[in-house]
């Protein structure tokens, strides 16, 4: 009776000193989350759900905001995901290419104010987390926008467009590429993704959807997302680049991430980020 009493006492005081390591981590691990640096994002819907507002209740495509706001960003889905801290500048647009536009959409002429380039969103990114000479950010998650993919990408009248030459193509990647290397000078490091591929898609239905004369075809997306790829690899090597995108499903609509798929790239970021902290 003696030696159970005994073994009864140990395992409550077992248990309990369980409870404080556990509590205490955990404190640990909540003061540890709650100074770390923010994540910077920029990009376009895959990004961010809503398009950009100015002075008057001005806004491309009326303000509208993907699926009327039932949808999860990819930036909405780092503020959730649990190996981060939480701490998230997006600055994305839905909507926005790589650089500055007007809206042509439905037309016929083509009006603004419209979106910002890559380069201001990333201004605008790193104004909130500047003071002084301090950057308190060490990574820009860089989520490639609408460049090429449709008749309201260009920033001219939607019939005067036709898809991207290699020449527009490259000129587009040269974008992404420079403000990549803009966040290499501030000490920040630059996360792309490769686009999905095309097969988990189904662009033809939200062409029909919104009424466009056209959509990327099969042979010019892949030719956009070899170059990127490639490009990327070569010229950035001071990047994390990964296929966060890997098994995409669209949420219905032919484009847009599903829920599960965006919850995932997040995942994916984050243990790229672990990854590339441990080894430098």
């Amino acid at each position: 009776m003696l030696k159970f009493s005994y073994l009864k006492s140990v395992k409550r005081l077992f248990s309990s000193l369980v409870i404080t390591i556990s509590f205490l981590s955990s404190a640990a691990w909540a003061d540890n989350k709650s100074s770390q640096p923010p994540l910077l994002i920029i990009g376009a819907s895959y990004a961010n759900a809503t398009t950009p507002f100015f002075s008057d209740l001005q806004a491309p495509l009326g303000g509208t905001a993907v699926n009327s706001g039932t949808y999860l960003s990819l930036g909405n889905a780092l503020v959730r995901e649990r190996s981060l801290s939480g701490h998230v500048i997006n600055e994305a647009q839905a909507g926005a290419t790589s650089f500055t536009r007007l809206g042509c959409y439905p037309g016929p002429e083509c009006v603004g104010p419209g979106w910002d380039s890559y380069d201001t969103q990333f201004q605008k990114a790193l104004a909130r987390v500047t003071s002084g000479d301090n950057v308190n950010a060490n990574y820009l998650v860089i989520v490639k926008g609408n460049d090429c993919m449709h008749p309201d990408a260009f920033g001219v009248a939607m019939e005067l467009t036709m898809e991207c030459t290699q020449e527009q193509m490259n000129a587009s990647i040269d974008n992404l590429i420079a403000v990549g290397k803009k966040a290499l000078e501030k000490g920040i490091t630059p996360i792309y993704g490769y686009t999905p591929a095309y097969e988990n898609l189904e662009l033809e239905t939200f062409r029909t959807a919104l009424g466009w004369p056209w959509i990327i075809g099969e042979e010019s997306y892949n030719a956009y997302r070899d170059l990127y790829r490639s490009r990327l690899e070569n010229e950035m090597p001071e990047a994390i680049v990964l296929d966060f995108w890997k098994g995409f499903q669209h949420m219905g609509d032919g484009l847009h991430p599903s829920r599960k798929t965006v919850t995932r790239a997040a995942k994916r970021i984050a243990k790229a980020i672990k990854r590339h902290q441990r080894a430098f």
